[in-house]
């Protein structure tokens, strides 16, 4: 048996470098992106170079499932300035300075006026609150509330260049398919509509283009994959509204990427199911994880807030979708604020998130339900070439005893992500030794209804 598992190679050699990863974040994370408009769409033009996704444009007005897409909102410039011309607050320092979707708007007003329109975190005084206001017109302000606190008395210019107006909501979607021609598929989200945050926005999209590419080199994949980037909330309920029935028919897995780039510790949040396949196959993924590193994961079960594994798991559609995330959201100090920003975040953690993410997707690709065709005692190895004769004797112990649990359960009842539970292996171990039993004859896959070889009294 070989002394290196070939799964956890390949993946190695799919993973982009991270100075690669960072040429991306850097040339996305100045662009004020919203849930319509320019940003997206210039955003979408960089993402595509790495996940040729179809864009689609939803327009104004349409309603999706209970939803109505609301006009368009674009921004070219903001600042409040006092009497002496000087600005003290500029959207071009930071796009968070802008309440999003905020009206325009050119008026003096006095600092007591002002005040109405300003928003900031007295509990987090150096920090800029990002905030939205989608559905009721006004306008504002977000800023330090340092800075607010410092303002002098006295009149304010308070200028917004922005237009809301018809036009659409733009979202991308492609489908990488199985080269076996399968129909089964594996749902990839995220999301592409906030301004300049690192690990709650930036995060999510770079690890889905670059595990998209990843999966494109794969000589064989069992399933179809399907790579969604949508403005959160109402673009993946207009996405479902179009794919909604499709998925729930064809879709047997999913993970929702978010806050995918801190170095903290790993989160998964389980589909509303609970006990899916994703949410077994996740939970194996990472206990072998903590195994190899020591690092700890936590699992939580599903809520319905959060990001965009609510929509899909609302109970029409009660897709099996999970999230895996480091730090959740909310549960971060930098959360929807300025100081989510690149220092907050490594390039080392969120390529080992997409190691994470990859090894889910080959673990779901390799899991099957096999059967012994010698069920009747033990299969004898040596003659087939099938017992460890190279490495150390602990390797050989773990090896052996990962096959004696792979042989025990294969009885067309268990899958490899059930044996690897009571084995204490992950689904990549034993698919690496089943490869080889299977080619033996010592293995076969189930299907329901087959035939056991071996298995007559």
């Amino acid at each position: 048996m070989a002394k290196s598992n070939p799964f956890k190679q390949q993946i190695a050699g799919l993973l982009p470098s991270q100075g690669e990863v960072e040429s991306y974040f850097d040339r996305l994370w100045p662009i004020c992106r919203s849930i319509t408009g320019n940003g997206v769409r210039q955003s979408f033009a960089i993402l595509q170079e790495l996940l040729p996704v179809e864009l689609v444009e939803v327009p104004t007005g349409q309603k999706v499932l209970d939803w109505t897409v609301p006009n368009e909102w674009n921004i070219e410039d903001a600042f409040v300035e006092d009497e002496s011309g000087q600005r003290v607050i500029d959207f071009k320092n930071s796009n968070l300075h802008v309440l999003g979707y905020s009206v325009p708007v050119d008026q003096w007003l006095s600092l007591e006026e002002l005040q109405a329109h300003l928003y900031s975190l007295p509990e987090q005084p150096d920090a800029i609150p990002y905030l939205t206001t989608y559905y009721k017109q006004r306008w504002g302000f977000c800023l330090e509330d340092r800075k607010r606190q410092a303002l002098k008395p006295g009149r304010y210019r308070a200028v917004i260049r922005s237009r809301l107006e018809a036009g659409s909501m733009t979202y991308g979607h492609r489908v990488l398919p199985s080269t076996t021609g399968g129909t089964d598929e594996i749902l990839i989200s995220s999301y592409v509509c906030h301004p300049s945050m690192a690990n709650n926005e930036l995060s999510g999209p770079l690890l889905v283009a670059f595990l998209y590419r990843a999966l494109s080199r794969l000589p064989q994949r069992r399933f179809n994959y399907r790579f969604v980037l949508v403005p959160e909330t109402i673009g993946a309920i207009a996405y479902l509204a179009s794919h909604g029935e499709y998925l729930k028919r064809h879709c047997k897995a999913g993970l929702v990427a978010t806050c995918c780039g801190d170095g903290r510790a790993i989160t998964y949040k389980r589909s509303r199911r609970a006990d899916a396949l994703i949410d077994r196959c996740v939970v194996d993924v990472l206990d072998d994880y903590r195994r190899e590193s020591g690092k700890p994961f936590s699992v939580v079960d599903f809520f319905p807030t959060g990001s965009d594994e609510r929509q899909y798991c609302s109970p029409g559609f009660n897709l099996p979708v999970g999230s895996l995330m480091r730090s959740m959201y909310t549960d971060y100090p930098e959360y929807h604020t300025s100081l989510d920003d690149k220092s907050m975040i490594s390039m080392a953690a969120l390529v080992e998130s997409i190691d994470l993410y990859l090894r889910v997707c080959l673990s779901l690709e390799n899991n099957e339900t096999l059967y012994s065709t010698v069920p009747y005692g033990e299969p004898m190895l040596g003659p087939r070439g099938l017992y460890p004769t190279i490495g150390g004797a602990l390797e050989t112990k773990n090896i052996v005893n990962d096959m004696m649990y792979l042989f025990n359960y294969s009885d067309g009842e268990h899958d490899l992500c059930a044996i690897a539970r009571k084995a204490g292996c992950s689904i990549l171990d034993l698919a690496a030794i089943a490869g080889p039993c299977k080619a033996a004859s010592l293995l076969e896959v189930y299907c329901e209804g087959n035939v056991k070889k071996g298995w007559e009294p």
